[in-house]
């Protein structure tokens, strides 16, 4: 065999599983790209807030905040959900669920002061929420499995996955490698790379995601801003490097492929931020795209394959990969190590590809 681990997939979650894996073999990692973490790990919202998500994905979040807090890749931000009337409700559930606290309006203006007094009706606010240098982190994970012996490399695009002899054998256009496991951290082309190994596909959807890079109001500091967000996850604003990032907060079904925004889907999203605030959105600085690939049930999905064969899935973290990052790839060493799973075995189960008929 020329390696025991064979990850497809240079994403955040490639390049973490690369870095747990390596003390216990051989890693090689194949990203199709030019460069890591170019399609949902270059284009995400970069919060590390732990309590949003599915169950499972918090467990694994909260999983992560000790390496989080450890890793010198967070910057305090906050996260604050505002709501108009008719929303109150909705803002309750959800800042519940997020343990975020109820503040009065006048206090959410004095720390936002674009907030429309006239529209916001209801204002939760927590400081459990990070900004990520996701950068920083990609690199910290490179740096970390590189030096255990792992090879990671770039502009390896796989046309064939076949069983060999105790193991598989992996093509590219260029190279060919045989190892004993295979771990599919493809993102949004998972389940073309298990259909290629001869796996069942479990039916993830890839969903488009899109941002607006808007400038910060003339005059305001807007860097100790927390991020803000609609009830539903209507919409959301972030503070980034002396300007702002809104999104429309979309999850269009898409096929796999380098997305791009909607100019009306992103039209509608910037004119839902601007109800709320005093402030109207004049232009935009850029704009962007990213694919959110989600199982049939919404949670992440991490474990070996119905059909065993040394195949696991690494897959569908819906956005929230760099938050989980760290407890999703203890999770798959433990799992493959055959210890038992720090997260316990009720999030294990959760998580498993078992639970798809």
């Amino acid at each position: 065999m020329d390696c025991d681990f064979l990850i497809i997939g240079g994403g955040v979650a490639g390049v973490s599983a690369a870095a747990a894996l390596a003390p216990m073999g051989k890693v090689v990692v194949w990203e199709a790209e030019d460069q890591l973490a170019y399609h949902a790990s270059a284009r995400s919202a970069a919060l590390y807030e732990p309590r949003y998500g599915k169950p499972a994905v918090v467990a694994l979040s909260l999983a992560s905040e000790a390496a989080f807090q450890a890793s010198g890749t967070l910057t305090p931000r906050g996260l604050m959900l505002v709501a108009k009337a008719g929303e109150e409700a909705g803002l309750a559930q959800e800042s519940a669920e997020m343990g975020l606290e109820p503040i009065p309006v006048d206090d959410a203006i004095r720390m936002v002061p674009i907030l429309n007094p006239d529209v916001v009706v209801g204002t939760t606010y927590a400081s459990h929420a990070w900004d990520i240098d996701t950068d920083r982190l990609i690199q910290s994970f490179v740096r970390e499995a590189r030096a255990k012996g792992a090879e990671i490399t770039t502009g390896r695009r796989i046309n064939a996955l076949t069983r060999s002899a105790g193991g598989w054998l992996a093509r590219s256009n260029t190279h060919e490698i045989t190892a004993r496991i295979v771990i599919n951290a493809a993102g949004a082309w998972v389940d073309h790379v298990a259909q290629m190994a001869g796996i069942a596909p479990l039916g993830f959807t890839p969903c488009r995601r899109s941002m607006a890079r808007i400038p910060a109001p003339m005059g305001m500091n807007s860097g100790r801003w927390p991020m803000l967000m609609g009830v539903a996850e209507s919409w959301y604003m972030k503070p980034d490097a002396g300007a702002l990032i809104v999104s429309p907060s979309e999850a269009d079904p898409m096929e796999p492929h380098d997305a791009w925004p909607d100019d009306m889907v992103l039209a509608e999203g910037l004119a839902r931020y601007e109800e709320f605030v005093t402030e109207p959105v004049t232009r935009l600085l850029s704009s962007w795209a990213g694919l959110r690939t989600k199982s049939p049930d919404g949670s992440i999905v991490i474990g070996l394959a119905r059909e065993g064969r040394d195949f696991y899935w690494l897959a569908g973290q819906s956005g929230q990969g760099f938050q989980s990052s760290f407890g999703a790839a203890q999770l798959l060493a433990e799992l493959i190590a055959g210890l038992p799973p720090t997260v316990g075995q009720d999030i294990t189960a959760q998580i498993s590809p078992l639970r798809f008929a």
